[in-house]
């Protein structure tokens, strides 16, 4: 499902690092060689190379790269090099701490806590609080505000079954408890937090699956028609859709991104780099196949075809690289 492609011998993590330190030297940064070794490596291999080019050189890979690249290319890089966990706390610590707290910076946070295995979400809570001396859910608390804040703390902070386990009598049960919250327009139930906080994926699809059958609809449609807190009814949405088919929702983010760069750049204003970079660096190593597979279902066009249509440079060639086009 992943989207990358490691070579069939790799190199030991020594001869990475000579080879970008090479790449910095000189009058200009050989950008193609940082592509080609870091886009081409998986998570634990680029690890070894940050370690590496440490004990090599007494410099941080990261401090190298800050003095090297720029723009896009260079957080680009940057979040692909960091360790899974550690990029993640810090893409969630930026979304608290940007000056718009709206759904588009906040569902970073639901990606990591419904997206990705629960395995993960507690490497990145610890990572969190490694990097910042606070947690997850204290930065979420000081910093989002009422509902969005009761629905993001009860995502991040359990730990959920991960295996394939399904009770169909709990998934019509607790189908009818989110019908009746969905109806009552109280989408910040503590029912609504609680099952959608602590039950296991598989379990959560059966629910789904029991809510269509039951009331005709489904449930995100249903969310959709609350016409309450337009914030609320969103967030709630990339919940359901992150836990039931995540491949979609990361297409949405795609297409949206790449949509907003067409828009954007015939404007004059500020583009979406951030949205793409993220979409991409996060699932390149995950579920790539299956989201391109949905881009292209969805939006009759591949994500290589956005990709190369919205964006240029060494950042364009970087994105390909990890959604394993050749460059």
């Amino acid at each position: 499902m992943a989207s990358v492609i490691i070579p069939e011998v790799v190199p030991p993590p020594e001869h990475d690092s000579e080879t970008l330190k090479k790449a910095f030297q000189g009058w200009g940064t050989d950008e193609k060689a940082v592509i080609r070794v870091l886009g081409r490596r998986d998570a634990s291999q680029r690890k070894k190379i940050t370690q590496a080019y440490q004990q090599l050189y007494n410099e941080s890979l990261f401090d190298s790269l800050r003095s090297e690249l720029s723009g896009d290319f260079l957080n680009a890089v940057l979040l692909w090099t960091y360790d899974p966990p550690e990029r993640d706390a810090r893409l969630i610590n930026e979304a608290l701490n940007s000056k718009r707290k709206g759904v588009k910076y906040l569902q970073v946070i639901v990606e990591v806590a419904c997206a990705t295995s629960p395995h993960h979400l507690m490497a990145v809570r610890q990572a969190y609080c490694s990097l910042y001396e606070c947690s997850i859910e204290e930065d979420i608390v000081s910093n989002v505000q009422f509902p969005l804040k009761k629905l993001l703390v009860g995502l991040v902070s359990s730990y959920r079954y991960d295996k394939d386990l399904v009770d169909m009598s709990v998934a019509k049960l607790e189908a009818g408890h989110l019908h009746e919250a969905i109806q009552k327009k109280e989408l910040d139930h503590d029912y609504v937090v609680w099952i959608l906080g602590t039950r296991n994926f598989f379990q959560l699809r059966a629910t789904f699956a029991c809510y269509k059958q039951d009331y005709s609809s489904t449930i995100d449609q249903d969310v959709l028609k609350c016409g309450i807190d337009d914030d609320l009814q969103a967030l709630l949405r990339i919940v359901i859709l992150c836990i039931e088919c995540p491949e979609k929702h990361f297409a949405e983010v795609l297409h949206s991104s790449t949509e907003t760069l067409i828009r954007t750049s015939i404007l004059g204003l500020g583009t979406d780099e951030d949205s793409l970079t993220r979409a991409i660096v996060t699932r390149a190593e995950l579920d790539m196949l299956k989201i391109k597979e949905e881009h292209a279902k969805l939006y009759k066009e591949s994500v290589e075809d956005a990709v190369i249509g919205d964006t240029s440079g060494d950042y364009k060639n970087f994105l390909l690289t990890l959604l394993g086009k050749e460059i």
